[in-house]
Formats: C-alpha cells, sequence, structure tokens
C-alpha cells in the first residue's frame, strides 16, 4: 500500500486531475471571479462586430438638455417625440424610461379652481365651459402621451422595472399589486412550453413586484418590457434575465419584446426538467442558461449603434431614412442621468445600448452559449491535458518539457478563443488551465528536488576553488565534467597591486592578511556583480575574465565598469585606511578583449576552469605597462573600440609589447562622462594634440601640448611620460623608418 501511493510525477498528475474536477463541480469563487475575466478577454480579442442597420438610440444627451430644458421633460414633449418618430416611419418605439408617477397636475388643478368660481358666480358659459374643458384636456401631459401612443403607426413598448426585495413591496396592498401587474400585462410571455410535468416545479428568478407605468401610459399600448439588470459579482453585466416569474407569471424584458414587436410574433419560454432551455420569438429560438439568462454578444464600445440626439428629432433635423422602419430605444445617455454599466468592452457603457446589442443579436441570429455539453467537455479538457502532461513531462527534457507545457497551455486558450468568435461558444478557460499550471509547477519541482542531491554534491565538491558562475554552470550542465577548453571571445583581466612587497614588509602577517583580505573581497564582489569570472588570485594580484563560461552580452564595455568602479571603490578604501593608519592601496589593471581557449585544464584529478591565449598574455601585459606611464588601467584596441559613449578614456600610445610582433594601441579608462570636468577634459585634450605630434617626429609642437596638459593637472602620468620621450626622441631621434610605436622592454 505504502509502495502504491509513493509520491512520483504520475501521481502528483492524478492527483491534480481530482482536485481540479472537484473544484470545477463545486466552484471555488476566486477561480470563477477570473473566468468571468477570460470572457471579457474573449471579447476584447475577438474584436467588434458591425452592428446591424435596424437599430437606433434616441437619446437624451446634453445637447438634449441644453436645447430642451433639464430632466425631467414634461410627457407633453415625450408624446411630441412619439409624434415626431411616427411621423418618421420608426416600427418600433421602445422606453428606456419609465412614466412610474402621474404628470405635474396643477395646471389641472387650477383649471378645476377656475370652473368652481365660475359656478358660484353664476357667470358660468357653455362656450367658456367648453374652453376650459379644452384646456384642461391639453393641460393633461399623461393624456396627451397616452393619446400619441395610442395613435401612433409605431409599436410602442414601455420600460418599468420589477423589485427584487421583499421590503419594496410590503407597503403595498393585495389591489395595489394587481393594478400594477395588470398595467405590466405587455410583457408577459405569452406561450409557456413545458417539456414534462417535472419542468413545471423548475425554479425561476422570482420577482417582488412589478413598478409599472401609469395606468392611463399602460393602457395605451399592448407592448410593455422591464429594463431589469444585473451584473456579476464583479460589476460587468454579460447577462441579461429573460424570464422573471412573478405571481406565477412569466415576463420579459424590454429587449425581447422590442424584438417580438419588431418581428411580429410573440414572445415565449421554453423550459425543461433542468430549467430554462431557452425562449423564443415565434420560431426564433434564443438560448439561454437553466435560468434564463442571455449572455449578451455585445458588439463593441459604446456608441457602437447610431445616437441621435432627441432634440435633433423634436426639430425634424435628422434625414428620413435614418428612422423609417427602425427600431428606436429612447432613453439618457447626457452625465448624471443616465444609467451606467460596466460591460466587457467599457466601465461607461449607457444601460439603453445594452438593449440595442441584445435586439441586435437577436436580429442576426448570432448568439453566445453554454451548450449543455459544456461541462462534460471542462472535465475532458481538465482529464485529458492533465494526463498528457503527467506522460509526458516526466521524459521530457527542461525545454521540450517547457515547451510542451506552454503548447498545451496556449493551444487549449486559442481552442477556446475560436470557439467563442467562431461558433459562440462558452467553454471554462480558467479550471483546465489551472490543472496545467499546477502539473507542470508540480512536476517541474518534483524533479527539481530529485536532482538536488546531485546538484549540491558538484556545488560541495568544486564551490571551494572554482568560480561560482562556473560551478552553476556545471551543476545545469554534469557532462562538462571533463578535460578540454573552447575557443571564446572573451576579455580577460589582470590586476597587481602597486609596490606591494615594501607594503608587506611593513605590516606584521596578521595586518597582511586582514587588509589583503578585505581589499580581495572588495574587488572581486564587484567582478562577479559585472557578472565577471574570477579564475584565480595570485598574491595580491587578481586575474579574471568576462564572457566565459556564460556569455555576456556587451562583455568589453561591462568588463571596463566594472574596472571603474573598482578604482573607485579602492578610492573610497584608501580614504578609510588612510584614517585607520593601514597603509593605501593603489592597483594597476590591464584588460584585453580576443578569442582565448577558456575551460577546464589540469589532471583528471584537479582541473582548473581557465584561460589561455595571446589575448590572455596581452592583458597580463598591460598591467606591467601601466608602471611606464603611471597611469593604472590600461586596455587595448579591441576593448575600446566596443565600449560606446558611456566610458571617457583617452588613447595613451602604440607599443611593441615582449612577445608580440605586431604593435598594439593602448587606452587609458578615466570614468564616466559627470567624472570628467574641465581640468581633466582639458589635459585629454592637449595630450591627444601632443600624441599627434609626437607621432609625427613634430618634437617641440609636443612638448608644448605636453607642457599645457601639465599645466591643468601636474600629476598626470601619461603627460610626464611623453614630455620625458619626447626630449630623449629629440637629442636621439628614433629615424625615418619609425612606425611611431614605443617598444617595451620589460614585461
Amino acid at each position: 500500500m505504502k509502495k502504491f501511493f509513493k509520491l512520483n510525477p504520475y501521481t502528483i498528475s492524478v492527483l491534480t486531475i481530482g482536485l481540479g474536477i472537484f473544484a470545477y463541480a463545486y466552484g471555488v469563487p476566486f477561480l470563477d471571479i477570473i473566468e468571468l475575466k477570460t470572457i471579457d478577454l474573449r471579447f476584447t480579442t475577438r474584436g467588434s462586430l458591425a452592428a446591424g442597420p435596424e437599430v437606433v438610440l434616441a437619446v437624451i444627451d446634453e445637447k438634449s438638455l441644453e436645447k430642451e430644458g433639464k430632466w425631467v421633460w414634461p410627457r407633453s414633449k415625450i408624446a411630441a417625440i412619439v409624434d415626431k418618430l411616427s411621423k418618421a416611419g420608426t416600427k418600433v418605439i421602445g422606453f428606456d424610461i419609465g412614466f412610474l408617477e402621474p404628470d405635474d397636475i396643477r395646471v389641472i388643478e387650477t383649471i378645476n379652481d377656475i370652473q368652481n368660481e365660475v359656478k358660484k358666480s353664476h357667470l358660468q358659459t357653455k362656450a367658456f365651459d367648453r374652453f376650459l374643458e379644452n384646456l384642461k384636456i391639453e393641460s393633461d401631459n399623461d393624456k396627451l402621451l397616452a393619446r400619441a401612443i395610442t395613435k401612433s403607426s409605431a409599436k410602442v413598448v414601455l420600460g418599468f422595472f420589477f423589485h427584487m426585495d421583499t421590503a419594496a413591496a410590503q407597503h403595498y396592498g393585495e389591489k395595489d399589486l394587481a393594478a400594477h401587474q395588470e398595467n405590466v400585462r405587455g410583457s408577459r410571455h405569452k406561450f409557456v412550453r413545458y417539456a414534462s410535468e417535472a419542468a413545471q416545479s423548475v425554479p425561476f428568478i422570482e420577482a417582488k413586484m412589478p413598478q409599472s407605468n401609469i395606468e392611463i401610459i399602460s393602457n395605451a399600448t399592448e407592448y410593455s418590457g422591464y429594463f431589469n439588470m444585473f451584473p456579476d459579482t464583479d460589476g460587468v453585466v454579460r447577462w441579461i434575465p429573460s424570464v422573471f416569474r412573478f405571481n406565477n407569471t412569466l415576463y420579459a424584458p424590454l429587449s425581447l419584446i422590442s424584438a417580438g414587436a419588431y418581428l411580429g410574433n410573440p414572445v415565449s419560454a421554453n423550459v425543461a426538467e433542468h430549467g430554462v432551455e431557452g425562449v423564443s420569438i415565434g420560431d426564433l429560438f434564443i438560448p439561454t442558461d437553466e435560468l434564463g439568462r442571455i449572455l449578451i454578444n455585445y458588439r463593441g464600445r459604446e456608441k457602437t449603434f447610431p445616437h441621435i440626439s432627441i432634440t435633433d428629432i423634436l426639430h425634424e433635423d435628422v434625414p428620413g431614412d435614418v428612422l423609417k422602419d427602425k427600431i428606436v430605444l429612447v432613453g439618457a445617455t447626457a452625465v448624471g442621468i443616465y444609467d451606467l454599466r460596466v460591460t466587457p468592452f467599457g466601465t461607461t457603457f449607457p444601460g439603453i445600448e445594452i438593449h440595442a446589442n441584445i435586439i441586435d443579436s437577436i436580429l442576426k441570429k448570432d448568439f453566445l452559449q453554454k451548450p449543455g455539453w459544456a461541462s462534460i467537455f471542462d472535465v475532458l479538457a481538465i482529464l485529458i491535458t492533465g494526463l498528457f502532461l503527467g506522460l509526458v513531462l516526466p521524459r521530457a527534457g527542461v525545454v521540450p518539457g517547457a515547451l510542451a507545457g506552454l503548447s498545451v497551455f496556449i493551444g487549449y486558450i486559442a481552442l477556446c478563443q475560436y470557439l467563442f468568435s467562431a461558433q459562440g461558444l462558452i467553454i471554462n478557460l480558467v479550471y483546465p488551465l489551472t490543472v496545467i499550471i499546477i502539473i507542470y509547477v508540480a512536476i517541474t519541482a518534483y524533479r527539481y528536488l530529485a536532482e538536488a542531491s546531485q546538484k549540491k554534491f558538484i556545488k560541495d565538491a568544486f564551490s571551494t576553488y572554482m568560480a561560482p558562475s562556473v560551478v552553476n554552470q556545471l551543476i545545469q550542465s554534469p557532462e562538462k565534467l571533463v578535460l578540454g577548453g573552447e575557443k571564446r571571445v572573451i576579455t580577460a583581466f589582470f590586476s597587481d597591486v602597486q609596490g606591494f612587497t615594501s607594503i608587506s614588509e611593513k605590516l606584521t602577517p596578521v595586518e597582511l592578511v586582514e587588509l589583503l583580505n578585505e581589499f580581495l573581497t572588495e574587488m572581486t564582489d564587484i567582478i562577479l556583480a559585472h557578472e565577471g569570472t574570477v579564475d584565480k588570485f595570485e598574491g595580491d594580484a587578481i586575474i579574471a575574465f568576462f564572457g566565459a563560461p556564460n556569455p555576456l552580452v556587451n562583455q568589453a564595455e561591462v568588463a571596463c565598469r566594472s574596472c571603474i568602479e573598482m578604482q573607485k571603490k579602492l578610492a573610497e578604501l584608501r580614504v578609510k585606511w588612510k584614517a585607520e593608519g593601514r597603509p593605501e592601496l593603489k592597483m594597476r589593471i590591464g584588460l584585453c578583449t580576443g578569442p582565448a581557449v577558456v575551460g577546464n585544464m589540469g589532471s583528471k584529478s584537479r582541473m582548473d576552469y581557465t584561460m589561455m591565449g595571446d589575448t590572455v598574455n596581452t592583458a597580463a601585459r598591460l598591467e606591467g605597462v601601466n608602471k611606464a606611464y603611471e597611469c593604472f588601467t590600461l586596455v587595448s584596441e579591441s576593448t575600446f573600440s566596443k565600449i560606446g559613449n558611456g566610458i571617457v578614456g583617452r588613447e595613451i600610445d602604440s607599443i611593441n609589447v615582449v612577445g608580440k610582433k605586431e604593435p598594439i594601441t593602448i587606452y587609458e579608462l578615466i570614468g564616466y562622462p559627470e567624472d570628467v570636468d574641465a581640468l581633466i577634459r582639458e589635459t585629454l585634450d592637449n595630450y591627444a594634440r601632443g600624441l599627434n605630434a609626437y607621432r609625427t617626429q613634430d618634437w617641440n609642437r609636443a612638448l608644448v601640448f605636453f607642457n599645457q596638459a601639465l599645466v591643468a593637472i601636474p600629476d598626470d602620468g601619461p603627460s610626464k611620460t611623453m614630455l620625458a620621450r619626447c626630449n630623449d626622441y629629440k637629442d636621439n631621434p628614433p629615424g625615418k623608418d619609425w612606425n611611431g610605436a614605443f617598444t617595451m622592454t620589460s614585461k
């Protein structure tokens, strides 16, 4: 039994698959919210869809408020809107606003008072009485709107809303509830098709009370629909309820009733044993979830549908074909009065345009849905992807395993996106992807732990005498623990402490070791921080290189920056050592970039990762050449030519070094541009002019420039060296065949 449950990649996969299926079945709130966000991402990845021409929005926007007055407008103005739309040939008018209370009746009350006073005064005449009665009719805005709706050639759909909270309906009596229910009769599903007797007991979204339009306006049309919307837990509106139940009667939303009025067919519900299967408009079937919610197939951002300012409609400033035979939804978009919603395409989306998206989706018959087999598909996706990775990852290397995991991960995302964009199907994305990630991470971690003992052995065995970067490479590639090397382009580094022998004679062994350890630690840390490899220490000397064993981008520049940082750090240490009464160390550095052989050199029982070749020898020579020019960091032309503009240096000379036939040009590193002040710049410029004169054997002119360089910085070593050499060549010229290079006589 213990052996059966032994942890290995296969049991990890099986356990993760089991947990994934369990989590999917019962739900994890955090993952469910992430899944909702992936639906939004699928919308934005798919992009916008072209809206059909059938739906137009008549909006109460800022322009309308400026021209027609502040909201709320009198019903007479709404009646004028209905008249204008009817005149323009609109087929359906849908109101995303409610007429839930009577309009201001103070004018009518005043007329009634006048009538009563006239009767009391016995001055009443039939003509005056008719005048007052007509005035009363014309002043009754609710009657005006009801009359406009009744006379309209368009089908008018009134909007209202349902209270979903029991507390909101508690103060209404049965008579009031019955009256409100009667007023919203135009929102009823005309037919309800139950698949079986058991289907009649399925749960619906229950409403507590309709907040209907006033009776006189409700009776003016046979169409009405609720405009309730419920955002998901993250605040985004993705669904619209197509079915509410109130007092055992099913009701439909504004969007469905408007689409049904446009198509000339009634709205009905289809109910099976598991819940609502969908709703229908005539023979057109609209899929829903089991609660009767329609997944909104958004076309794009706000204003995907035409927005026409109501003031333009009232003043007939709209082309005739824009409104003719259209569904015109009337609602607010002005800031402060409109129904602000969050959708996958934006955070400031007018509620009226959500109805437009639903209607357009119905007319185009392009619906989004979670099919009945989606749950089975999701479980199979968890099972298949998990088993595949569980079989492949233990057998694959690091890179192939990563590619396999990434391929499955991206492939499943691509499949879900294709099903969404091309087929309108929503398949669960998060749970299968979570299983893929967990299995990949768990198996990778298991393999890492299983190999840890081998890596620990390598690290313990070699870290005491090999550079950390080399040890890390050996841990990744143990097969490299063999003798041999490879040809690489590197930047070789050699350094030595100036006058270290005389310094060591003045210190006790303990003081010497303490000083040397502090110096070597600080310098080595800088080399390693710049990804250099420390080859070895030879007393006070440091031998290192950049660009091996691991490739290093811009290795020459990185090496030069390392040298500058080391010299700066050493200057700080000298201040500290001086305060402590200890010797102040100065370090000479030589750098050279070029090909070299790097690798494990030595015997089978004792290896050392090191470098060999002409580049290495040149760097060692340049470290010594510093003495001749009284400077501290010299680099070869092959190094200096690759450092760019972020480092300041100067050409020092061309020299023939011991062991090389061809002369090499050497450069001194000065520092970063911010380190160079006016005096340094003056010295560098005069030195460059002096060097040009020196190479043309114009000794007098060269002497002038080198002297001027020393005026700015009296202790400039290269200027002093070249000044002495010019004086010597002035008395003993090098000859006509001189190539401008100085021959070094020592290493």
